[in-house]
């Protein structure tokens, strides 16, 4: 019995942490009015998630009250994974949503532009060969335009101390952006969703690293009085949200400082040493002198710093109460001065220019404020529950809108509206009614959709020939999500109606979600999403085959019924030519929100290529190609992944080992397990406490998976098991490592890695084989230059720049205009076995199907010498 876990795109199934509700209480009041007569903005600008300077956002966002966003160029699509096996553009979904968690916690805001992140890269050249440079600045200059900053802040240097290629490219492109996002020539409204000109007023770099060159500098450890914690506790708090970094930390205390470089300035010359990086700038309601408003809205703009005033002559957070009419006053004169600007509420104010348009956007963040505030003072909570949490396309779902009066007056509730996706919804509706206190009102609305819940930049794919995610078509709503910012871009919408102390607002309310209670963790909230009435998922996405050899193997998909009502699905199955199967048309019942499991028993032979398995149901006249696939951890939101109900088989020619069993120790973000079994090992999945005990003279081979001794101290311990098995007559294939690989007892002789660490970025590198007479590049397969072609994302990685003249090495490769590297295949001889350490980018490689790495794979696991098969040179 094959002990293998599906390793593809699992997921780790844990109950979500409790979303947060309305922000309630002294801290989120105390914050919302000190934040009133702040009409500041400040833009950081990073390549990847966790580039973010969260020290310095939190700085602002929570002790200033600072409107301070973070555009990362990426998602991190390209990078590793610590906490499963999702990668590619599933981890750029859950890097995406780490870094919304991060922004909850310190208050900041949070955009992108489509760049893929497509791995690393060692230059600003080579990056702009993979990012067509005008296209990422165009997105740039989009965000710039929509949250109009007065500030830019670029995390990077842009230059080749940056390291990454990626950092090198976000540094260049935010100090362009701070003089293109004003040029309509380069970028016309028309590119940038009728956006017009801005003009940021000062551009700085951070130099935390280099705070001898800053021209700012300001301690993060200052206390908050609100929250209990310094700023820079905050901020380990926020950067702990990338896990699958592997950035969880202790939280900073004591005197922390953070420094930033000024470089470019459009109000005259700042202090030699600054305080902050808003020395010099007006940030209060007195800098709309010069915008165009009718006498009401004026009116009501210049009354703005008295009514504040008298909020704060009152704030008392421990009785909120006494605050409730002067908090209505401000809430009502932001409406009024809104009101007049011809601009809708879209987000980012298009249709409003210049002054007008920065006004814009700085009355509806102190909307956003004061309508917090007064709800906070007044202890209203509002809040919007479905009876669950899928709602399937073109089906309809009740949702209770509930306004909870805990405060001292009467509440109003005037109507309420909920709806999915788009970020403008409907009017309000419901009969008014009054909630005295100690008392509650409900609404209940239907809900309907008529599309499923796709991360929207990924719906159409990625351009041809570029990393670069293709924008959604002209018109469509989901075009508008880089300028609005994707901590506000939500699956469902809530808004409700309401007059207290006197005046009548219309406040967000937040997503619909879902409430259920987990006996183990009590109450759990899910957010609302659609998705497709009925959904096909087969198993894996990519399977291995090999030539001349008979398929028999099962194929399982499953059918989901995500509606209210019962439905009859017929499935249809196509194969490629040379494959049979029982039965390729079946018909199910599925039961309201059921489910069925299909088995097709696949028979035959392919030859080599790529072929297909497709699969469509029809159900109610409509047809289904695709399924999603859940993607839940603790620390985040739940998502979906949703792809097309195909499989690609990739048949190989390919031979196995002698002993075609090995154990397989599962590294990070490692799903290179069910693609050997594919091609007919046997695997045995181990943990590092089985290894321990486990008979390793039953395996052909032992295989540990990358980073697996960064990720478990245990296998570091058990290492001298290892080598023991393969002196033993084994064979060990231990893929690549990071810094842990250089402790010593890990490998049998040592390897060095430089500080950074040579790579082969290139996937197309040439590769030089060394040694043409050995073993692993003739048996059991005989490796040609065919095999590394087409690779994806990268050759090698983390290589040791040295190693111990004892390995034996077998291949050369190296980047355009890098030294040679010998070391990216190591073979030590050791007793009767052999142990190979392999920094290829195999586990990229094999879960992209790619024939030449597997049977490179294959060739590594008879390293002992084993294979039985003649030993010829290769060419």
């Amino acid at each position: 019995m094959i002990l293998l876990c599906r390793l593809a795109l699992a997921t780790l199934l844990l109950a979500p942490r409790l979303l947060a509700a309305q922000e309630r209480g002294a801290t989120a009041l105390g914050e919302a009015v000190a934040g009133l007569d702040v009409t500041a903005r400040v833009l950081l600008v990073g390549a990847h998630p966790d580039d973010e300077d969260t020290q310095l956002l939190t700085w602002l966002a929570r002790g200033r009250q600072v409107e301070t966003g973070y555009l990362s160029l990426t998602r991190g699509d390209g990078g590793q994974n610590l906490i499963g096996n999702e990668l590619g553009p599933l981890l750029g979904m859950i890097r995406t949503e780490e870094l919304l968690a991060a922004r909850r916690l310190d208050g900041g805001r949070q955009f992108f532009t489509r760049a893929y992140d497509f791995g690393f890269s060692k230059s600003a050249e080579e990056t702009y060969t993979h990012w067509p440079r005008d296209s990422v600045l165009r997105d740039m200059v989009t965000v710039v335009r929509a949250f109009r900053p007065q500030v830019i802040v670029a995390v990077f240097s842009g230059t080749p101390r940056d390291g990454h290629g990626h950092h090198q490219v976000s540094g260049i492109l935010a100090r362009e952006v701070f003089d293109a996002a004003a040029d309509t020539v380069r970028f016309p409204r028309s590119t940038t969703l009728g956006l017009g000109p801005w003009s940021p007023a000062k551009f700085y770099r951070a130099a935390r690293f280099a705070p001898q060159e800053a021209t700012v500098a300001f301690n993060v450890g200052e206390l908050s009085a609100l929250r209990g914690q310094s700023y820079a506790e905050i901020a380990s708090e926020s950067r702990s949200q990338h896990l699958s970094q592997g950035f969880g930390s202790l939280q900073r205390r004591g005197t922390s400082m953070d420094y930033l470089k000024l470089e470019a300035s459009r109000v005259g010359t700042p202090a030699a040493r600054e305080r902050s990086p808003l020395d010099s700038l007006a940030t209060g309601w007195n800098r709309f002198g010069a915008a165009t408003l009718p006498a009401a809205s004026r009116g009501a703009l210049d009354s703005l710093d008295a009514a504040i005033a008298a909020v704060r002559r009152v704030e008392d957070l421990t009785a909120p109460w006494t605050m409730v009419t002067p908090l209505a006053r401000v809430a009502g004169l932001l409406d009024r001065a809104r009101a007049g600007l011809p601009c809708p509420h879209t987000g980012y104010a298009a249709g409003c220019f210049g002054v007008n348009g920065d006004l814009a956007l700085s009355l509806e963040t102190a909307q956003r404020r004061a309508q917090a505030a007064l709800l906070s003072a007044a202890g209203v909570l509002v809040e919007a529950t479905a009876p669950r949490e899928l709602l399937a396309v073109h089906d309809t779902m009740p949702v209770t809108v509930t306004v909870y009066n805990q405060g001292r007056g009467d509440v109003r509730l005037e109507g309420a509206s909920v709806w999915m996706m788009d970020a403008i919804g409907p009017g309000v509706s419901g009969e008014a009614t009054t909630v005295p206190p100690d008392s509650a009102a409900r609404l209940t609305l239907p809900l309907q959709t008529n599309r499923a819940s796709v991360s929207w930049w990924m719906e159409r794919g990625l351009q041809s020939g570029a990393d670069l995610f293709n924008m959604p078509p002209f018109g469509w709503p989901q075009t508008a999500n880089i300028a609005i910012g994707e901590d506000r871009v939500s699956e469902t919408h809530t808004r409700v109606a309401l007059r207290i102390a006197g005046e009548s607002f219309i406040a967000d309310a937040g997503p619909v979600v879902y409430r259920y209670a987990d006996p183990a963790r009590g109450e759990r909230r899910r957010p609302v999403a659609s998705v497709l009435p009925v959904s096909l998922l087969f198993e894996d996405e990519v399977e291995y085959a090999r030539t001349g050899v008979t398929i028999n193997r099962d194929f399982t998909l499953s059918v989901r019924s995500s509606s209210s009502a019962p439905r009859g699905v017929t499935v249809e199955l196509s194969l490629p030519a040379g494959l049979t199967t029982d039965s390729l048309v079946r018909r199910v019942a599925l039961p309201p929100f059921g489910g069925a499991t299909l088995v097709y028993h696949v028979r035959g032979r392919l030859p080599a290529g790529r072929h297909f398995v497709n699969a469509v149901a029809t159900s109610n006249g409509e047809r289904s190609v695709a399924g999603w696939l859940p993607i839940t951890y603790e620390h985040i939101r739940p998502l979906r992944y949703y792809r097309i109900a195909r499989v690609q088989i990739e048949a190989v020619d390919a031979a196995l080992p002698r002993d075609p069993t090995i154990a397989y120790i599962r590294g990070v973000g490692d799903n290179v397990a069910p693609m050997l079994h594919q091609l007919g090992i046997g695997v045995t999945l181990l943990t590092p406490e089985l290894l321990a005990t486990a008979d390793l003279s039953r395996y052909g081979a032992v295989v540990v998976g990358p980073r697996a001794f960064a990720a478990s101290p245990l296998l570091t311990a058990l290492a001298p098991r290892l080598q023991d098995y393969a002196r033993r007559g084994g064979t060990v294939v231990v893929q690549y490592g990071q810094a842990e690989i250089q402790a010593p007892g890990v490998l049998p002789y040592p390897v060095t890695l430089a500080r950074t660490a040579e790579r082969v970025t290139d996937e197309n590198a040439p590769v030089t084989v060394l040694d043409p007479r050995s073993p692993l590049l003739a048996s059991p397969n005989r490796i040609t230059p065919a095999d590394f072609a087409d690779w994806v994302q990268e050759r090698a990685t983390y290589m040791p720049t040295s190693a111990d003249p004892r390995y034996q090495r077998l291949l050369e490769m190296h980047d355009p205009g890098e030294p040679a590297n010998a070391n990216a295949v190591l073979v030590a001889p050791l007793g009767k076995g052999a142990f190979v350490y392999t920094t290829l980018a195999l586990f990229r490689q094999l879960p992209a199907g790619k024939p030449g790495p597997a049977r490179i794979f294959l060739n590594l696991l008879a390293a002992n010498g084993k294979s039985g098969a003649p030993v010829q040179p290769v060419p």
